[in-house]
């Protein structure tokens, strides 16, 4: 059973940074493909970034190229996403996820970290 585990989540002013860590147990992710996901209040989840484990290739939503980055350390089994200037838009739940490469869809979610950008 894979277990994900997100924190880093808080209150940051327009223009800062957070960065949040999402870590996994249960298994080996070599041939997994994790993503990070958000939901504001009132609307859909929506993709934020994803990266492939085994060799480390991203993904963006047009709404954070530039601003984010995905990565990971396998070492630790954690996935990281730096949020560089913030804005208040980027307010959501960030959810961390996983699945195996072709699965189709995300099978294993974490249980959400809030964050809060303020104007």
């Amino acid at each position: 059973q894979v277990q994900l585990v997100e924190s880093g989540g808080g209150l940051v002013q327009a223009g800062g940074s957070l960065r949040l860590s999402c870590a996994a147990s249960g298994r080996t992710f070599s041939s997994y493909v994790m993503g990070w996901f958000r939901q504001a209040p009132g609307k859909e989840r929506e993709f934020v970034a994803r990266i492939y484990w085994n060799d480390r290739s991203t993904n963006y939503a047009d709404s954070v190229k530039g601003r984010f980055t995905i990565s990971r350390d396998n070492a630790k089994n954690t996935m990281y996403l730096q949020m560089n200037s913030l804005k208040p838009e980027d307010t959501a739940v960030y959810y961390c996820a996983s699945t195996r490469v072709g699965a189709g869809q995300y099978v294993y979610w974490g249980q959400g970290t809030q964050v809060t950008v303020s104007s």
